[in-house]
């Protein structure tokens, strides 16, 4: 089965999707300051426990993951 990639230019849910993930965030951390909870979040890898104040939460940027990908090492 081939499996052709996605053209996020023709994909309607694509285009708005990274605006729906950055309020839902910004939703996430103002529920967070009201209730004092910590926020969980993925850097490099590791994962951070943020407090609902944190200067840092304003300059977060999404950080896709880097895809793994096998190269065919046979040849023959």
């Amino acid at each position: 089965m081939k499996k052709t990639p996605i053209d996020p230019t023709q994909d309607l849910d694509l285009q708005n999707s990274m605006a729906a993930m950055q309020r839902a965030a910004g939703r996430a951390r103002e529920i967070a300051r009201q209730t004092g909870t910590f926020i969980v979040v993925s850097r490099n890898g590791v994962v951070e426990l943020l407090a609902p104040d944190a200067p840092e939460l304003e300059v977060l940027t999404v950080q896709e993951p880097v895809a793994l990908y096998k190269t065919n090492t046979n040849t023959a």
